[in-house]
């Protein structure tokens, strides 16, 4: 339905300022916390940290990357400010939170796997 009347609606006053369209969620959404402990349990395990070759397309040349918060930053400096600040403190303390994994989330939705003694008995 539309307006009544019948014609179109018409936009607001925002409507061609373009911070007020609509933005895509998925194009700067963060990884997953999941993935990063998955990244980092895989660090743990080869027992080398993750290092990243020079590539002119990543800030810094990826020399300078926050594994906790999944970015890359231009120096030394910028990192050390990065990991002051309450977004990456409030990440690592998520990070750091139990692995949500399947058995969890079906003891969440009521789904037992222990055995029950029946209601009834003869």
């Amino acid at each position: 339905m539309g307006p009544p009347g019948g014609g179109k609606k018409k936009g607001g006053p925002k409507a061609k300022i373009k911070k007020y369209k609509r933005m895509c969620w998925t194009k700067n959404r963060a990884r997953d916390t999941d993935q990063i402990q998955d990244e980092i349990e895989k660090a743990s395990d080869t027992g080398k940290p993750i290092a990243f070759d020079y590539d002119d397309e990543l800030p810094g040349g990826g020399q300078f990357y926050c594994i906790e918060s999944a970015k890359h930053f231009t120096d030394a400096k910028a990192l050390a400010d990065h990991k002051k600040t309450r977004f990456y403190k409030k990440r690592c303390k998520e990070i750091k939170a139990e692995k949500y994994d399947q058995n969890s989330a079906e003891w969440a939705s009521g789904m037992r796997k222990e055995v029950l003694p029946p209601a009834h008995q003869k």
